[in-house]
């Protein structure tokens, strides 16, 4: 077994937040930095509140990254966000084909991929959501559903391009439910998603850094992030409190 991989804690905020909440979480997370001693951090705020977050994590270790990005070049998108409009204002992550804008806003696995393409042609790191729905598990396809969606990566943009960029694995029945896959459960599909990749590329498969994302919390953390191919977390709700989300980076 190689050494393992550099614990990656991403805070994704989703659509919650305001001004005043903003700078008294990140001001709450800076004060217990000296709590996480080898985890890499990093904050995905709303778009609307990045310039605040970015000014304060300067000076920080703390990475910033968005939820989301356009496929499409600067241009006549209204309402979109360009990848150049993220790096401009010091964004390293962007979240791509997250659970949500796949259910909620149709995005394929195609469009998933052009985006994470297109993050990656801007300097960007793409944090790629792959996870099956409940039914999906319950027919026994979670294998199908999560090699399809990275395939659909691996095609677009070869097994190579994942040396940048990261896999987050959301059982979507698991996010926001309060439901977890157990250790060895989430264990069983990351091991799965470094197989399929190594099938491409076993470099780059040992190399490449595959999130949990599906209710991590501050009790279930140092489990989860002890099984050999979990490499951090994709943080919900979790992120919105100062002290759960601390305790996550710590167990790293």
């Amino acid at each position: 077994m190689s050494q393992k991989r550099r614990i990656l804690v991403a805070g994704n905020w989703k659509m919650n937040g305001s001004k005043e909440s903003a700078k008294s979480l990140i001001e709450g997370i800076k004060a217990g930095l000296d709590r996480v001693k080898t985890t890499e951090m990093a904050i995905c705020p709303p778009f609307i509140y990045i310039p605040t977050v970015a000014a304060m994590l300067e000076g920080t270790t703390i990475a910033l990254g968005a939820q989301n990005l356009a496929k499409e070049d600067p241009g006549a998108f209204t309402g979109e966000v360009a990848a150049p409009m993220l790096k401009d204002f010091g964004c390293t992550y962007v979240i791509v084909g997250h659970s949500e804008r796949r259910a909620y806003y149709g995005e394929t696995d195609a469009l998933v991929a052009q985006k994470f393409v297109r993050a990656q042609q801007e300097g960007l790191v793409p944090i790629v959501c792959v996870g099956e729905l409940l039914e999906e598990r319950e027919a026994g396809k979670m294998e199908q559903v999560v090699a399809r969606q990275i395939d659909a990566v691996l095609s677009a943009a070869g097994a190579s391009a994942l040396e940048n960029a990261v896999i987050a694995y959301e059982p979507v029945w698991a996010i926001g439910t309060g439901k977890t896959a157990t250790p060895d459960q989430a264990q069983e599909v990351h091991a799965f998603i470094r197989a399929r990749i190594a099938d491409k590329d076993a470099g780059i498969a040992e190399k490449v850094r595959i999130q949990y994302g599906g209710s991590v919390n501050a009790g279930n953390a140092a489990e989860l992030f002890a099984m050999p191919d979990i490499d951090g977390g994709l943080i919900g709700g979790a992120a919105l409190k100062i002290e759960d989300f601390l305790t996550i980076c710590a167990a790293g």
